[in-house]
């Protein structure tokens, strides 16, 4: 099963969906999503800071699910997000790539930009990987 395949059978969740965010590559290498910034804005305008990291952790934490494999389970520990541009208007895009590919330890970092190419938000996600809980 490829990455895309696996994470289309697992979707992305309610609050991802309801944001519009849409995969569009997905491996353990490099995942792609965009975001529509209509609906996801604060009061003046611009993308809301919180939708930057939705979409950073709705990759980042799928990214480190599918390198955790079978069994096991990443939860997310740690995020931070740095803003440097802001999104008014279009789609934009969140780009994943792993910094850390650990057992028990995942660390993305997600680059969320416009549709000029302008980079508004770098995302660093952390996600812990521990046994599936039993049911």
């Amino acid at each position: 099963m490829t990455g895309m395949e696996w994470a289309t059978q697992r979707g992305l969740g309610a609050l991802a969906e309801r944001m519009g965010i849409v995969l569009t590559e997905f491996s353990i290498e490099r995942s792609v999503a965009t975001m529509p910034v209509e609906g996801n804005t604060q009061p003046v305008g611009l993308l809301h800071g919180g939708a930057y990291v939705v979409l950073g952790e709705s990759l980042g934490s799928m990214a480190a699910n599918l390198h955790a494999g079978p069994g096991k389970l990443a939860v997310g520990v740690d995020i931070n997000a740095t803003h440097t541009r802001s999104a008014t208007s279009g789609i934009v895009t969140g780009v994943c790539t792993p910094i850390h590919l650990g057992r028990s330890m995942a660390v993305h970092e997600i680059v969320v930009s416009d549709d000029q190419g302008r980079r508004c938000s770098t995302i660093r996600i952390t996600n812990m990987i521990k046994p599936l809980p039993q049911k």
